[in-house]
C-alpha cells in the first residue's frame, strides 16, 4: 500500500489565523494526507503567515526561510499572502502562495505538489467530528466571522480579510456543539469584531435544535451560554448593544469577560485613528455594565506612540486609564503598517518618547492590576486546569484567557488532570497572577 504524503504545518500570528490552520489542516487530513510536526520526511511545509505590523511580517519570513532552509518545498498562505511579491523578493523559490481564508487554494496546492498516491481508509485515516484543533482538548477557539466593516487608519485587515462575513448562528451552533461533545470546557469567541456579528445577515432567522434563532450578537451569546460550559467573548467593541449581553453574564450564562480593544483615551487621537464608537463614553458605559454585573472583568490593549500623540495626549490616556480600571491590559508601541492610512499622519514620536511611554503606561497599569488582584484573596474562584508545574497545578479563572491574561497557581491535595474545573481558594496575589489551594 502507497504511503500518504506528509506535511509540515507552521502556523503564525492571532487566534484567528490559528482557526485558519485548523482548517486546513482538517480537510488535509480527509483527503488522506499524514501530518507531521517535523520538516525532516515532511514532503512539503505549509507556512500560515501574519502581515500585520512589520514585527510580524519579519517573523513569517524567517519562519519561510526557515522551512525552506530544512525541507525546500514550501507553500505560503495567510495573512502576508496578500502581499506576494514582498515573499517572492524574500524567497522567490516557493511553490505557491495565497491570502488568508483561502482554504481551497492551500488544498489545491498541495493535490498540485504533492500528489495523492492512496484513496484515504476511513477505517484508519480518522478525523476528528470537531476537526483537527491546535489548541489544548478543553479549550477551542470559535470564529464566528471574517472580515471587517472599519476602517481604522492604523490597520491594513479590510484590505486582506475583506468586509464582514458572518456564519450562519446554525453552523455556528453545530461547531460549537460538536466541541463540546469532544470535551472542550471553554469556548473562546473570536471575529475581527465580534459585537457586530449578525449585522450582515440582517437578524437572518436559521435554526438550531428545531427552534429559530436570531443572527445577531446578543442571539449568538444566547445560544452559546445554554451550552453548558465558559464562553469568553474576545475583540468587542464598546457599542450600546452590548448592553444587552451584561444580564446573561450577571446570570452566568456565560463569562462575565470582555476583550475590548479601546487603543486609547484620547478623542483626538481616537479620531485620527477612526476608532468606531469614540464617541461614546466610555467610562460612563464601563460603569453602568459594572452596575448590572460587579463581577466584569475588561481586558484592553492599547497603542502608545501614535502619530501625532502629544504629552497632553498621552496625560490623558493615563486618566482614562487610572479612571477605568481595567483588569487586564496590553499596550503596544505604535509600528507604521505597509498601506495603512495612518502612515500619511504629520508628527511622528520619536522611538525614545515612545519607549518612555510605554514604560510609564505599564508602571501604571502594573499598579492598577495589583490592586484589583488583591480583592480576590480570600475568595473560592473556579479555575480551569490547564497544565502540571512541579507540585502545582497551573489553571486560569473566569477573569484570564489563555496566553495573554494571567495565572492561578494551584496547590492541590490530589494530582489534577490539565481540563478539570476545580474550587480555589485565593490565598495571595502578585502583579498578574493569583495563588491558591484546593481545600
Amino acid at each position: 500500500m502507497n504511503k500518504p504524503g506528509k506535511i509540515g504545518f507552521v502556523s503564525l500570528g492571532c487566534p484567528k489565523a490559528l482557526v485558519d490552520s485548523e482548517r486546513i489542516l482538517t480537510q488535509l487530513k480527509l483527503d488522506g494526507y499524514a501530518l507531521t510536526n517535523s520538516y525532516d520526511g515532511a514532503d512539503l511545509v505549509v507556512v500560515n503567515t501574519c502581515g500585520f505590523i512589520d514585527s510580524a511580517k519579519a517573523e513569517s519570513l524567517a519562519a519561510i526561510g526557515e522551512a525552506l532552509h530544512a525541507n525546500g518545498r514550501v507553500i505560503v498562505t495567510g495573512c502576508l499572502g496578500a502581499q506576494a511579491e514582498t515573499i517572492r523578493e524574500a524567497h522567490p523559490n516557493v511553490l505557491h502562495i495565497s491570502g488568508p481564508q483561502q482554504y481551497e487554494a492551500v488544498v489545491a496546492a498541495v493535490h498540485e505538489h504533492v500528489p495523492l498516491t492512496a484513496t484515504p481508509d476511513p477505517r484508519i485515516d480518522l478525523v476528528p467530528a470537531q476537526g483537527i484543533k491546535l489548541t489544548p482538548r478543553h479549550y477551542a477557539y470559535l470564529k464566528i466571522s471574517e472580515g471587517c466593516n472599519h476602517h481604522c487608519s492604523f490597520c491594513i485587515i479590510p484590505s486582506m480579510r475583506g468586509k464582514l462575513v458572518s456564519r450562519p448562528l446554525s453552523e455556528i451552533m453545530g461547531e460549537a456543539e460538536r466541541l463540546v461533545a469532544a470535551g472542550v470546557r471553554e469556548l473562546l469567541v473570536i471575529s475581527q469584531d465580534t459585537s457586530a456579528y449578525g449585522s450582515d445577515l440582517k437578524t437572518r432567522t436559521s435554526f438550531w435544535q428545531g427552534r429559530p434563532l436570531h443572527a445577531s450578537f446578543a442571539g449568538l451569546c444566547a445560544a452559546l451560554g445554554e451550552l453548558g460550559v465558559w464562553v469568553r467573548l474576545h475583540y468587542v467593541y464598546p457599542y450600546p448593544h452590548v448592553d444587552d449581553v451584561l444580564p446573561l453574564m450577571a446570570d452566568g450564562k456565560i463569562l462575565p469577560y470582555l476583550d475590548i480593544p479601546f487603543q486609547h483615551g484620547s478623542p483626538r487621537i481616537l479620531k485620527l485613528m477612526r476608532r468606531p464608537a469614540a464617541a461614546e463614553n466610555t467610562l460612563e458605559r464601563i460603569r453602568r455594565w459594572r452596575e448590572v454585573c460587579p463581577e466584569l472583568v475588561l481586558r484592553s490593549t492599547f497603542i502608545v506612540g501614535f502619530p501625532g500623540e502629544t504629552d497632553a495626549d498621552f496625560r490623558t490616556l493615563l486618566d482614562f486609564l487610572s479612571a477605568a480600571e481595567l483588569d487586564r491590559v496590553g499596550c503596544f508601541q505604535y509600528s507604521p503598517v505597509a498601506g495603512a492610512a495612518a502612515n500619511r499622519l504629520p508628527d511622528p514620536v520619536p522611538a525614545a518618547i515612545m519607549q518612555a511611554r510605554y514604560a510609564e503606561f505599564m508602571i501604571v497599569q502594573q499598579a492598577i492590576s495589583r490592586r484589583r488582584l488583591q480583592r480576590q484573596v480570600g475568595r473560592r474562584l473556579s479555575v480551569l486546569i490547564d497544565r502540571l508545574e512541579d507540585q502545582a497545578a497551573v489553571g486560569r479563572s473566569y477573569a484570564d484567557a489563555p496566553e495573554i491574561d494571567g495565572l492561578v497557581y494551584v496547590k492541590p491535595k490530589t494530582r489534577l488532570a490539565p481540563g478539570e474545573l476545580v474550587e480555589v481558594t485565593i490565598d495571595s496575589s502578585d502583579d498578574y497572577d493569583l495563588h491558591g489551594r484546593i481545600d
